[in-house]
């Protein structure tokens, strides 16, 4: 009989929907990233999500220090077998998390390679304990992530209307491309319009696809709102500040469209028309 149910359950584990990491890079301002990431987390926290937001960068302005996490303790300590899980991830609001990756992100490169898999075990708990987690985390001079883990997530990168965030975009998705192979990148754009953020998005579509063979997929856009200035300077976030906002209903829309995406079997590489728009 014990047999049998050990079976059962491990028929049930295979059959439950993998957990799936987005892990965020940014063309803009760490500030400006950071505040997307907070507003995002606590969308997707409200829509009944149990979401873990992942600081990989380790910096003043980075998204561990936006949500106060514990800045002493970190999944290396963990790894290290100094801190236990428990204390190195900090619940933030219902359904949200935060944790540090390292306390100073040159530590990452400095770790053994078995501190390295240990640590990339301990991510693996972490994402099997959330729906969704979301990573914050730059490429080194080799264009690669603290976490090879990371490489297999889905990757999106926020850029702008700014000429120079296009470029710097579309560089960091080259030298990415150039290590990982031909894969998808996803594509969100703030401060604009929906008509803006399509224009963006075709135009970094096909020159991917045209120079690097390389399929970009559109997940939305969030609008320019001084709302999210407001909120923040009011410390919270503006879905909680300002429910009725334009930003406010375009992170719903997105975290709807992110937690679909989680849920779904499918794959959406190379189809930019399940992307959604955001405006109002």
């Amino acid at each position: 009989m014990a047999n049998i149910d050990q079976a059962e359950g491990l028929r049930r584990m295979l059959a439950a929907p993998k957990p799936r990491v987005f892990t965020f890079l940014s063309a803009l301002k760490d500030e400006e990233k950071s505040a997307m990431l907070v507003n995002l987390g606590v969308s997707l926290a409200r829509q009944g999500q149990k979401i873990t937001m992942l600081d990989a960068r380790s910096t003043p302005s980075s998204i561990g220090a936006w949500l106060c996490a514990q800045n002493d303790i970190s999944l290396l300590d963990v790894a290290r077998q100094q801190r236990t899980m428990r204390e190195a991830i900090k619940m933030v609001a219902a359904g949200l998390s935060v944790a540090m990756l390292s306390q100073k992100a040159s530590a990452l490169s400095e770790m053994s390679p078995e501190t390295g898999r240990q640590l990339s075990k301990i991510f693996d708990i972490v994402a099997q304990r959330a729906d969704l987690v979301v990573v914050d985390v730059n490429i080194d001079d080799n264009n690669a992530f603290p976490l090879s883990a990371l490489d297999h997530s889905e990757l999106v990168i926020q850029v702008s209307s700014d000429p120079a965030a296009i470029k710097n975009a579309y560089g960091m998705i080259k030298r990415m491309s150039g290590r990982l192979g031909r894969r998808s990148f996803s594509i969100l754009v703030s401060g604009v319009s929906e008509k803006e953020a399509m224009l963006i998005y075709t135009n970094m579509a096909q020159a991917a696809s045209r120079y690097l063979a390389v399929p970009l997929n559109y997940i939305g856009f969030v609008p320019e709102d001084d709302h999210v200035r407001k909120a923040a300077t009011l410390g919270q976030s503006v879905i909680d500040a300002f429910p009725k906002a334009r930003a406010s209903v375009a992170f719903s829309r997105l975290a709807t469209q992110l937690a679909e995406s989680a849920r779904s079997v499918m794959s959406f590489e190379g189809v930019p028309e399940l992307g959604v728009g955001l405006g109002i």
